[in-house]
């Protein structure tokens, strides 16, 4: 069963060596938890889904955080 999460503060992700890309606040992410990542996958506009995988243990201090808030759906 897939898990939602809502993008409620500063929440970036870097893809490869790349400079870090902020994910657009108040943006409905589905989430998929693993012991050592996080899957975020979301709609970017124009029907493209834009998709990440973060660090477990930053996905974690995201919601200590209140920056990402888990929701129900």
């Amino acid at each position: 069963m897939p898990q939602f999460a809502k993008i409620t503060g500063d929440v970036t992700y870097t893809p490869g060596d790349g400079a870090p890309i902020t994910i657009p606040r108040d943006v409905r992410v589905e989430v998929a938890l693993e012991p050592d990542s996080a899957t975020l996958s979301w709609d970017a506009g124009d029907n493209v889904r834009a998709v990440t995988a973060i660090p477990r243990i930053q996905f974690d201090d995201y919601v200590a955080e209140g920056k990402i808030t888990l929701t129900q759906q």
